[in-house]
């Protein structure tokens, strides 16, 4: 119903015109509309929660729209812009850790009292420097960490109805995409000792056979066992290496990360393979050549009931600082980010 229809159905409405908008008290349209009038209307007129994101995350900026989290994502009550002219308007500010680098943009010099400034990072502490300039600075953080005020993770599993097993016809044995190899990290150390004792089909820059953009999950699948080595070993970080490298591909994850405990508030127990579990890499080689196929089979076992979401669109992990707003913490400011990261 428009307000022009309102007032000619409901002649004693009092209403205010001021600047061309109609104003209305609450008293008013409790005594004058339906309750569910009263709904709709309010609805119409409740101010969404206004995010600024201070620069993209990405390289690739998307053109967002104001109302992109209710259009893509089902979030409502969001507004995402990237116009720093409304800063002085919007109730949260967004600060992606790798634009905030020496050499772009410093943050701004003054904030509304109400405004609130959230940092966000998905790297790992050994990957992420700078963060003693940002003391007394943010008031949330948002990272793959789960006590982190807003929790982002790479993916997780989430509840379907199906009941069955998907398993990809396998032609080799190990895989493992790499791009960025550092003979001095724990993950290249484990890797040179388990080749010793088994082949691993080695893709990416890191050995000259990189994938074309599609074809990662067709090439990872083809694989009994996929590689999800973590660049380096911090709380909670479990990246894409396991969520889609191999979860998503059909293969069964041996990861190198945090310690089992940890994975195991993330996924089944009996769903993947820790380095940890085994004395040497030749056991963990051994292993894996011998594996029966109802042993192999029982790793999939998550499939009944679960599928793997992937969380790698920017837009809706910035929506999703919509839905947790109620109920974060207000008033305080982080007094030492580089401390809490690290711990």
């Amino acid at each position: 119903m428009s307000w022009a229809s309102l007032l000619r159905a409901r002649p004693g409405m009092k209403a205010v015109l001021t600047a061309g908008v109609l104003v209305t008290t609450l008293w008013h349209l409790r005594h004058f509309l339906t309750p569910s009038e009263v709904s709709r209307e309010a609805s119409k007129h409740t101010k969404p929660l206004l995010v600024l994101v201070w620069e993209w995350p990405s390289k690739q900026v998307p053109n967002i729209s104001g109302d992109v989290c209710r259009e893509l994502y089902g979030i409502t009550g969001c507004w995402l812009t990237m116009d720093k002219q409304l800063l002085g308007q919007a109730d949260v500010v967004v600060f992606p850790h790798t634009r905030l680098q020496p050499g772009r943009d410093e943050l701004p010099k003054e904030r509304p009292p109400q405004q609130h400034w959230v940092w966000v990072s998905l790297e790992s502490p050994s990957n992420t420097k700078g963060l003693s300039r940002w003391n007394q600075t943010f008031n949330w953080v948002m990272t793959y960490r789960r006590d982190s005020d807003i929790f982002m993770p790479y993916g997780k599993l989430v509840p379907n109805r199906s009941a069955t097993v998907n398993i990809p016809a396998k032609t080799n044995l190990v895989s493992w995409v790499i791009s960025n190899y550092q003979r001095t990290q724990e993950r290249a150390k484990v890797y040179r000792n388990l080749s010793r004792h088994l082949h691993v089909n080695v893709y990416g820059r890191a050995n000259k056979k990189p994938l074309c953009k599609d074809c990662l999950l067709a090439t990872t699948s083809k694989s009994k066992f996929y590689l999800a080595f973590e660049n380096s070993i911090h709380q909670d970080y479990i990246t894409e290496k396991l969520w889609r490298n191999s979860l998503m591909a059909g293969t069964v994850p041996i990861v190198l990360g945090p310690p089992r405990a940890n994975y195991e508030q993330f996924i089944p127990a009996d769903s993947f393979i820790h380095v940890d579990d085994f004395a040497s890499p030749a056991e963990l080689a051994s292993f894996l050549r011998t594996m029966s196929a109802s042993r192999y089979r029982q790793f999939f076992a998550w499939q009944r009931g679960h599928s793997v979401k992937l969380y790698s669109d920017w837009a809706e992990r910035i929506c999703t600082i919509c839905s947790a707003y109620p109920s974060l913490r207000r008033g305080r400011l982080y007094p030492d980010l580089q401390t809490w990261f690290g711990s």
